[in-house]
């Protein structure tokens, strides 16, 4: 595995079994935090909504809680759901947050909604959501980020004319073909969504146009890891996940369970099936068993940066796997 090759961290803000937003937020930023002093290079939250178990709905206003809470980690969007929003706001939001914090804020894009079909509604009202919106919704807050040109009626203040990464973010063909077409870095869902990973890989670098913000081809992909001391251990912590998954699969999300002994009895042979096949990628054991994944993970995709995500239910095991993965390096 390249040596010099940058590991980052998603974070969703989990909200725990019989805890709270609150703390969830301030779970985030504890991970933040031991994440800047570890070498972490980017620090990003998610948005979805109506999610009982996903504290960071408002990710903006998070972003600013994490980024006012550190000093030189990058933190940003992974990612902002643009149909969701107007553009303007999004370069208002993103435009105060580079202003309040230079140089450190990232703004990943996606064009799913991140919700349920009735939350979409409510969210995106007469908005509607079209392959050909997403680009034209890119292309306009692109806009808003540039100097303002003379007799430009509408701009973003804060924004206008700061330097504010924009990523695209994707699972499958569509916005890596736009990435590579706009010169854009890509992050692909592989945590999640691991079907189109090595197509999306080879389609967004082999049809790169070069930019003014990107001059060659940029691509990271994102993994679970649950790392812990011993695989046994590791394997405990990784049926949080599993319940999360199984949970909102039967339509009944909710929050981060603890941890089962055994999960004899949990789920069908389908539903296990399922679960394999979208969280393929994951690696879950000792730190012999992640270093020797993640190196495999990182020589199969060729990808110039590596995010890690995790849904381990104790707070110190959850620092101690994102603290394995740093020691891997």
């Amino acid at each position: 595995m390249r040596k010099d090759i940058p590991f980052s961290i998603l974070d969703l803000a989990p909200i725990l079994k019989d805890s709270t937003p609150a703390q969830a937020f301030r779970n985030t930023l504890d991970i933040a935090r031991h994440a800047e002093k570890w070498g972490y290079k980017r620090y990003w939250l998610a948005e979805h909504h109506n999610m009982t178990g996903i504290a960071s709905a408002a990710t903006a206003v998070v972003i600013g809680y994490v980024a006012g809470g550190t000093s030189t980690i990058r933190v940003g969007a992974g990612g902002i759901m643009l149909p969701n929003h107007a553009p303007l706001v999004i370069a208002e939001q993103f435009g105060t947050l580079e202003s309040l914090y230079p140089g450190r804020i990232d703004l990943g894009l996606g064009r799913a909604p991140g919700t349920d079909q009735q939350t979409t509604f409510a969210l995106r009202q007469d908005r509607g959501n079209s392959d050909d919106q997403f680009p034209r919704d890119v292309l306009e807050l692109q806009g808003y980020f540039k100097a303002v040109k003379p007799g430009q009626v509408v701009r973003a203040v804060p924004g206008a004319g700061l330097k504010v990464p924009i990523w695209l973010l994707g699972s499958s063909l569509f916005s890596a073909q736009l990435a590579a077409l706009l010169g854009l870095p890509y992050a692909f869902a592989s945590h999640f969504a691991p079907d189109y990973l090595m197509e999306a890989l080879v389609l967004y670098r082999d049809q790169f146009q070069p930019s003014e913000v990107l001059q060659h081809s940029y691509a990271m992909a994102c993994v679970s890891v649950c790392a812990a001391d011993t695989n046994d251990e590791a394997a405990l912590l990784f049926t949080s996940l599993q319940q999360q998954y199984i949970n909102r699969h039967r339509g009944n999300p909710g929050p981060l369970n603890r941890p089962l002994e055994s999960t004899k009895g949990l789920w069908t042979d389908n539903e296990i099936q399922d679960f394999k096949h979208i969280m393929r990628e994951s690696i879950v054991g000792s730190p012999e068993k992640v270093k020797s994944g993640i190196a495999a993970f990182v020589r199969k995709t060729g990808i110039d940066e590596l995010m890690v995500t995790c849904h381990i239910f104790d707070h110190a095991a959850r620092l101690r796997s994102f603290e394995i993965v740093k020691d891997i390096k």
